[in-house]
């Protein structure tokens, strides 16, 4: 009896030891990366800004951060986008992450950080340079990589630049070549071992810049920058093409027989044709250069407000209706693709344009700056998918106090 007391003893000491063994090092294999988590239906993005106030001088408290990251967090959100890294918020972002990550063991967050790039004299009185960059950028580069390196389980991208190859930029677009240079520094730091290398690499930028458009953009520097990155991130703005480009937007004499609503229905049906064409026109260009390269959205959205090109004196595209159809044809669209896309954004933020705060930037956000959640988020109060949870002191409501006859009312007619 005792030689067999021992076998048993022997046995499961063993088998506490290498059973933790295992299950530390597949705890361990278990982190996901973007390659995990993008085009992964149950890690959902958003762009993230938590700017209460008409000035970026008011940086976000970590305090009033982690209001915002446990409304995400509720509505199944796992990965936000950043822009830059030059002002506290996004190093306040990933502690406040942080912090929630050791309050509660079952919280999850993951960003895409932003490296902002600017061209030589960008934002000055001086006539910007576009064929050479900003010395700043070293410094935003530099910055980047300590908080990657200083948050390696939450930083799972970087994203080199924001739009920053765009010839309509006007204030501070660069060459591909300089993007491409910082492409590659930071995929030669993941070589050295002196960043992550689960970290992917890109630049977010739109669809023209990923040589979906104008063939001009179509370059050898851009050629090596799809070969460069790990995946593509192009954006698309098919509700800025309602002035731009409005002729998918205009209501067609077949449709004039329609009530009002119908045609806005109809109307949105066009607008989502439209972002899914810009996509393949990116696709096939990406894919002739890399065949095998992700390509996931970085950005997209629709203004619910505006008293300008898009407002009733304009394309008549902004309305909170029009907004929730497309937040849901989007993310109807992308789930069924395996398309990771990034909405712009989580809140309004009205430094945007600070100079008119009936601007169309300062209302692209699903919620208000007050914590209302706008139309395309009203079924999620219904679900209670808010309760308990608050923005600057205030419960998390519907617009309109949830009454859809009275936001009808306010939904703009596309021109015929």
């Amino acid at each position: 009896m005792k030689s067999w007391y021992k076998h048993i003893v022997l046995f499961g000491l063993l088998f506490i030891f290498f059973g933790c063994k295992v299950t530390k090092e597949t705890n361990s294999s278990a982190s996901l990366t973007a390659k995990d988590i993008l085009g992964n239906p149950n890690y959902l993005a958003l762009c993230y800004g938590g700017y209460r106030t008409n000035t970026r001088e008011m940086q976000p408290t970590i305090v009033q951060i982690k209001e915002d990251l446990k409304i995400l967090s509720a509505m199944n959100i796992k990965l936000v986008r950043t822009y830059n890294v030059h002002f506290e918020e996004a190093a306040n972002l990933l502690k406040a992450i942080q912090e929630l990550k050791k309050e509660d063991g079952n919280f999850e967050m993951y960003v895409m950080l932003g490296a902002w790039i600017d061209c030589k004299n960008a934002w000055t009185d001086k006539t910007p340079d576009h064929n050479a960059e900003s010395e700043r950028n070293a410094k935003e580069i530099a910055t980047t990589v300590a908080l990657a390196n200083q948050y390696p389980e939450i930083v799972i991208i970087i994203a080199v630049g924001n739009e920053a190859m765009v010839k309509w930029a006007e204030n501070y677009y660069v060459q591909p070549s300089v993007i491409l240079k910082w492409v590659n520094y930071l995929q030669d730091l993941k070589k050295k071992n002196k960043l992550s290398k689960k970290i992917w690499i890109t630049s977010s930028d739109d669809f023209a810049s990923w040589g979906g458009g104008d063939k001009s953009y179509q370059t050898k520097d851009l050629e090596d920058l799809i070969k460069a990155v790990d995946y593509v991130s192009m954006h698309t703005y098919p509700y800025h093409n309602t002035h731009y480009n409005p002729n998918f937007w205009k209501v067609p004499i077949r449709e004039n027989s329609l009530t009002d609503i119908e045609k806005v229905d109809a109307g949105m049906a066009r607008v989502q044709e439209f972002a899914e064409t810009q996509y393949n026109n990116v696709k096939d260009y990406v894919k002739s250069i890399h065949p095998s390269k992700p390509i996931h959205i970085g950005e997209t959205g629709w203004a619910s407000s505006s008293d300008g090109l898009y407002g009733n004196e304009g394309s008549k595209a902004s309305d909170e209706y029009k907004q929730g159809l497309y937040y849901k044809s989007m993310r109807k669209w992308t789930a069924k693709q395996g398309i990771s896309f990034f909405f712009f954004e989580v809140f309004d933020e009205t430094w945007k344009d600070k100079a008119n705060q009936n601007g169309s930037e300062n209302h692209f956000g699903l919620f208000t700056v007050d914590g209302k959640a706008k139309y395309a988020l009203w079924n999620q109060v219904d679900t209670e998918t808010f309760k308990m949870l608050k923005r600057d002191g205030n419960s998390i409501g519907k617009t309109f106090s949830g009454n859809e006859e009275l936001l009808k009312k306010t939904v703009l007619i596309p021109p015929y």
